[in-house]
């Protein structure tokens, strides 16, 4: 499914450029919570900087958008956007836009989970030689009840990891307690999106497997420079 409005159309023609801007190694896909990490935005320049201290030296580049349910994201990789890139390493973290605010039905929760397996699915056939990280969807708390739902699709997706060509990555019982109450400073007050200490833990989880598919990270980056919301207001100059 397209995103029509005309911002989300001019991301897509600016992730179709960002292809060839310089070497991917590391493709990321995924929703705002992939976005905003590796953005060139000045209400996010806190993010970016912890990007860069995790990732440089392994051209990680970011094609994560705002909002995306994954028939979006479907539709972006179905439209070019990762064709012809053939990154060593996907990591894809996408779902919580499907999940909405309220608790599904087991049946939700499968047809969330197949919509995931899909996006896999594209990565296989775009970039056969890619190793895919999976990482389960972040808890949230904007409706606690949220958690055991968030947890039943998170078991489904686990399974499609094979340990080799296709990793699984958790990392939300950092993010929250048993309960599946967050932890304090983990995300911001929308109870959503990360914080710079809730991104590193992600950091945290990938680092390790980055370094296992691709060796330390070189002294230079070569990874096309981090893009922007085409429909965000530049920055005010100093003293403006």
């Amino acid at each position: 499914m397209p995103r029509t409005e005309a911002n989300s159309l001019a991301a897509h023609t600016q992730f179709i450029a960002k292809r060839e801007q310089g070497r991917i190694d590391v493709y990321v896909e995924g929703d705002s919570i992939a976005r905003r990490w590796g953005t060139s935005d000045e209400a996010y320049r806190d993010n970016l900087a912890n990007w860069n201290k995790n990732f440089y030296g392994w051209n990680v580049a970011d094609f994560g958008w705002g909002a995306d349910m994954l028939q979006n994201i479907l539709w972006r990789l179905d439209h070019g956007e990762l064709d012809g890139v053939n990154p060593k390493v996907i990591v894809f973290l996408g779902g919580t836009n499907n999940v909405g605010a309220v608790p599904g039905t087991d049946a939700k929760a499968a047809e969330i989970a197949r919509g995931i397996r899909a996006v896999l699915t594209r990565f296989q056939q775009k970039a056969p030689e890619a190793t895919v990280i999976l990482t389960g969807i972040f808890p949230r708390n904007n409706n606690p009840a949220l958690g055991a739902f968030i947890r039943k699709i998170n078991a489904i997706v686990a399974t499609y990891a094979d340990g080799r060509k296709v990793r699984y990555l958790d990392v939300n019982d950092q993010l929250a307690d048993a309960g599946g109450h967050l932890v304090d400073g983990m995300m911001n007050a929308d109870g959503l999106h990360p914080t710079v200490k809730g991104y590193q833990v992600w950091a945290d989880g990938l680092r390790p497997i980055l370094t296992e598919l691709l060796g330390p990270p070189a002294k230079e980056d070569h990874a096309p420079p981090p893009s922007a919301d085409p429909g965000a207001k530049p920055a005010a100059p100093p003293g403006g």
